[in-house]
């Protein structure tokens, strides 16, 4: 992993938590996982940027997310979630600290909810206007709405945690043609979260799927470590590496430098 990354390496997705923020009720309560901590263990593996992704638990508080950006001082990017009625101040404030796209959570327990395409719709004009992308965390179900959506616009959509495609999917036509879709309007794939797709290490189960996948989206595939692993008891967590290691066993070497450093430049850069 050391080798690919080079020193120069993107996790293009993981998160940050202050035990002390509210938190949204009847969802995990987090511990304390600040970001020196993953600063620390990613550089270790020659990972030098990151990508922080606002996590469902925290709904449209992007404060601690936000405050570690700030303290990052433009080495990171981050990934929020928005309400309707955030202003364009707002959104100006968060660009300037590095925040490169808006998150829809569709699986949480506590992701987003009401009109899903109304507040699409809204947003769109104005974070494609500042270069923003769209951040899916979806299941393959969800796949025809979402391509439907994107086909009104030209904001890009980003496929969160292998598209949502577990290993035990059995993917419809339908569903197959709306990725197909979404993969030839330019959307992006990121190769994350294997543990919340019904596999457990070494994810051997979601080798074939992460070829097959990687293949429909060629210089548009970033891998994110999903550290700190909320599906994990805190003192059990994976090894930093061991999730790098399907892409390492799947995708050759040159296409896994493109996961690792030049596509995530052109999505985040």
């Amino acid at each position: 992993m050391r080798d690919v990354a080079g020193g120069l390496g993107w996790d293009s997705h993981v998160h940050v938590f202050d035990a002390q923020a509210p938190v949204m009720p009847g969802h995990y309560r987090p511990v304390d996982r600040p970001l020196t901590d993953i600063e620390q263990l990613a550089g270790h593996h020659g990972v030098a940027h990151l990508v922080l992704v606002q996590p469902s638990v925290y709904g449209c508080d992007n404060t601690v997310m936000l405050d570690a950006l700030r303290e990052s001082k433009g080495r990171h990017r981050g990934v929020a979630v928005l309400e309707p009625g955030t202003t364009d101040a707002q959104l100006a404030s968060m660009h300037s600290l590095g925040v490169r796209g808006v998150r829809f959570n569709l699986v949480s327990p506590v992701g987003n909810d009401g009109d899903i395409g109304a507040h699409f719709r809204a947003l769109a004009p104005r974070i494609q206007a500042m270069g923003w992308h769209v951040q899916w965390y979806a299941r393959p179900a969800h796949w025809p709405h979402i391509a439907d959506l994107h086909a009104g616009c030209e904001v890009t959509a980003v496929l969160d945690h292998l598209a949502g495609v577990d290993a035990n999917a059995q993917l419809s036509s339908e569903n197959r043609q709306a990725l197909d879709r979404l993969a030839q309007g330019g959307a992006w794939l990121k190769l994350s979260g294997w543990y919340r797709l019904a596999a457990q290490a070494p994810y051997t189960s979601l080798d074939a799927r992460i070829g097959e996948l990687a293949g429909l989206f060629p210089a548009r595939t970033v891998w994110g470590s999903d550290w700190p692993h909320t599906s994990f008891a805190p003192d059990a967590l994976p090894d930093y590496a061991s999730v790098w290691e399907p892409v390492a066993r799947v995708i050759d070497a040159a296409q896994q430098v493109e996961i690792m450093r030049t596509s995530p430049e052109v999505l985040y850069g």
